[in-house]
């Protein structure tokens, strides 16, 4: 997207969205905070990146900075703050991801922005949260996860305990929840006409993500011992086995239904009260595993293909670029020369949205400020 289109349309996703019209002026960061502002962009919120000189303009592969005009000033000298300060108070959300305290200590916290905006979402991504004895150290994913409960919980058989990619906490516990904020901010904005401060931290998210397994101990339904649960690999209906060409297959059927055809696909004999006797797990899971190793992995996906079994194929993500039913809905693009995930989830409202890309060059802001105030009512914000 060059700038006259950004200019021009105005949106992160090219033709429009739910969210066109709302401005978001994102203080460049890394990780969770760009990918919620990449999936409010998706959703057709106007987004201006401020970024440090020299630092703005990211590769076209970069896939979580697209959708936005990227606007690249110098904080420290007086000029870049008072555009930085501008922008701020004049968009509907400001997200940020610094530690807490820098935003203040540059004249843009919270404070000085709701003061010059009464109805302004600040957005504050973090992985320990604003306060509590860690707020002010350093972290990463693994780190927070490794204090909800999320990574001792999820281990491989042998019993080490595995880091599930950064999607749990960083993308999962940090983004989503970041974005369910902004959205829930703006509305409480349209019915009340004040903003508020959301204090985002991931290891808050990654512990709510946990709600379902708290629930589970507290029904006395998750033993705890790692590897021998319902979700984690123990129960032999639910977990990955290996094929017998060293691919694997991912089995899910939990209802009784399904397990019933699970087990006549896998030619086991199908016995109701054994499926959740925790007792028999082990023999049983050990059967299915000899079974699955007795066929490849294309053999076993043409035998489970169509059924309620609720049984996969475990892919690469080059794989599954080209599985039919992902090439159908048209989950992945690849109009811009490389492959990325279309935005989810999807608008009926919006179905000839096409995707975005990562801006080529610094915009002006007074360009930007322009065509902003250019679009207010009278009676709109200063």
């Amino acid at each position: 997207m060059n700038n006259s289109e950004c200019l021009s349309g105005a949106t992160g996703r090219a033709g429009g969205g739910p969210l066109a019209g709302v401005r978001i002026v994102e203080f460049a960061g890394i990780g969770p905070g760009p990918f919620a502002v990449m999936m409010l962009a998706d959703m057709g919120a106007e987004v201006v990146s401020v970024a440090r000189p020299g630092n703005g303009i990211k590769p076209a592969t970069d896939f979580i900075f697209r959708g936005r005009r990227v606007v690249e000033l110098d904080l420290r000298r007086e000029e870049g703050w008072a555009k930085a300060i501008e922008l701020a108070a004049s968009a509907d959300a400001v997200v940020e991801g610094f530690r807490p305290g820098v935003m203040e200590r540059m004249g843009l916290g919270p404070d000085q922005l709701i003061e010059r905006n009464p109805r302004l979402v600040f957005a504050r991504m973090t992985g320990w949260g604003q306060s509590g004895p860690l707020s002010s150290t350093a972290g990463h994913d693994i780190n927070y996860l490794s204090l909800t409960g999320a990574i001792d919980s999820i281990r491989s058989r042998q019993g080490e305990p595995v880091a599930p990619l950064n999607l749990v906490g960083d993308y999962g516990g940090g983004a989503l929840y970041l974005v369910v904020g902004i959205l829930a901010a703006l509305l409480e904005v349209q019915r009340t006409g004040r903003g508020q401060v959301i204090d985002a931290a991931i290891c808050d998210g990654a512990a709510s993500l946990m709600s379902v397994f708290h629930s589970l101990v507290a029904q006395g339904r998750w033993p705890g011992e790692p590897g021998h649960n319902l979700l984690d690999g123990g129960a032999h209906f639910y977990g990955t086995f290996r094929c017998a060409d060293g691919k694997y297959f991912a089995l899910g059927a939990i209802e009784p239904q399904f397990h019933a055809i699970l087990c006549e696909k896998l030619g086991l004999e199908c016995r109701p009260a054994e499926q959740l006797d925790r007792a028999a797990w082990p023999r049983l899971r050990e059967r299915v595993a000899e079974i699955v190793k007795s066929r490849t992995l294309a053999e076993w996906t043409e035998v489970f293909q169509g059924s309620d079994a609720c049984a996969s194929p475990v892919l690469s993500m080059n794989e599954s670029v080209e599985h039919p039913h992902m090439v159908a809905r048209g989950v992945y693009d690849s109009s811009q020369g490389f492959v990325q995930p279309r935005p989810a989830p999807r608008f009926s409202n919006h179905t000839g949205a096409r995707i975005s890309s990562v801006a080529e060059e610094a915009s002006n802001p007074d360009d930007i400020l322009r065509a902003w105030h250019a679009r207010e009512p009278a009676e709109a914000r200063d």
